[in-house]
């Protein structure tokens, strides 16, 4: 298989301001046979034409872009180019240059994927091992956050949330030309998208390689960790949102109504409240947060199949729990409300995902 894996996949290597070990990993990868090898300039500047140029005399095609534009940029620019100059070949892998991913390592990822078989639509994650001692703090308590938030809001249980070391078929080359964003998020958003279409991941074992504390990456904690996680801050502003309007919109039905529903106040209150909240929710979920293309209609009827039954719980278990605390106060009912929908929120948020707002899976 060897010999299918490098005759048939491309190893591409975006680079911004390299160093020699860009000369280690093309020859490391020629070495375990590989032939079709794309360096992508990403507007490093002339101080670093030289290990361009080096790169180019080693046989690889470099792509130049004149200013910086971002790794996502740069994976595009070189799959655009593949597409155009090499659609014969069966998928590529992508790695950093930086000497991170080991030759080995990186025919592993492409081997796995060619092993999957004509059937595979997904992708070949390279994934580290963040529990060895010489993992730096911010690599290994940052991916341990990243890992939970995906597990927990995005259902995507992955080991490495952030490896730069990928293998994909090309019959999933367009799909990944789709997937916006240039810089770091986008291959958050790959991931992102793949759940959502339905396609498949796959985890190969990697040597974990951190060298003088990660002092060589690229990535800026702070803009680029804003790019990462703003998907999921479009949930909790969705959320945030709709939580203000609906306990709004019940302490104001709460005072106005409560002189003349007696009993039933809570229920309705709580109907009014939500069908206000519900909607502007179902919206910005759709359009913001889960990206969702389902027919509307049929997204609005899973949307209140779930949101009916949840009111009605939040309302039931809020009348019992004042019942016992024998508070009639707008105030006190109000702030008991809080807890109950936390609880309910969770439950309605795994619901959203994976069954309102699912995608239907790419064929």
């Amino acid at each position: 298989m060897a010999d299918t894996v490098c005759e048939t996949y491309a190893v591409i290597l975006p680079s911004l301001k390299p160093t020699e070990k860009l000369l280690q990993v093309v020859e490391g990868v020629k070495a375990q046979g590989f032939s079709r090898i794309v360096v992508v300039d990403d507007g490093s500047g002339p101080d670093y034409a030289e290990w361009f140029t080096k790169a180019a005399e080693e046989g690889c095609t470099v792509l130049t872009h004149p200013v910086n534009r971002g790794k996502g940029a740069a994976l595009r620019t070189a799959y655009r180019w593949l597409m155009e100059n090499h659609p014969e070949i069966s998928g590529v892998v992508t790695a950093d240059a930086d000497g991170q991913h080991l030759p080995k390592d990186i025919y592993a990822c492409a081997a796995d994927c060619e092993a999957a078989g004509d059937a595979f639509r997904g992708i070949v994650l390279g994934c580290r091992d963040f529990s060895q001692p010489d993992v730096p703090f911010k690599s290994r308590n940052g991916n341990r956050i990243t890992r939970g938030v995906f597990r927990t809001l995005c259902g995507i249980k992955i080991s490495d949330t952030q490896t730069g070391l990928r293998a994909f078929p090309m019959r999933v080359m367009e799909f990944m030309l789709s997937i916006g964003g240039d810089r770091y998020e986008y291959e958050t958003n790959v991931l992102l998208e793949i759940k959502r279409a339905g396609y498949d991941f796959r985890e190969v074992t990697i040597t974990t390689v951190y060298e003088d504390n990660n002092k060589g990456s690229h990535f800026r904690p702070l803009r680029d960790g804003w790019r990462i996680y703003k998907l999921i801050f479009k949930f909790m502003l969705s959320s945030g949102v709709s939580t203000i309007v609906d306990y709004a919109a019940f302490y104001l039905a709460m005072l106005l109504l409560s002189n003349v529903l007696g009993g039933h106040r809570i229920l309705v209150c709580t109907v009014i409240a939500r069908a206000i909240s519900s909607f502007i929710n179902f919206t910005m979920n759709k359009q913001l947060v889960f990206t969702c293309r389902t027919a509307y209609r049929k997204t609005l009827l899973r949307y209140y199949t779930l949101c009916i039954p949840q009111m009605l719980l939040s309302a039931g278990l809020l009348w019992c729990i004042t019942a016992l605390v024998g508070s009639e106060s707008s105030t006190v009912i109000t702030l008991l409300k809080i807890p109950v929908d936390i609880v309910l929120f969770l439950a309605s948020f795994q619901i959203q995902r994976e069954w309102v707002f699912k995608q239907k899976r790419v064929k």
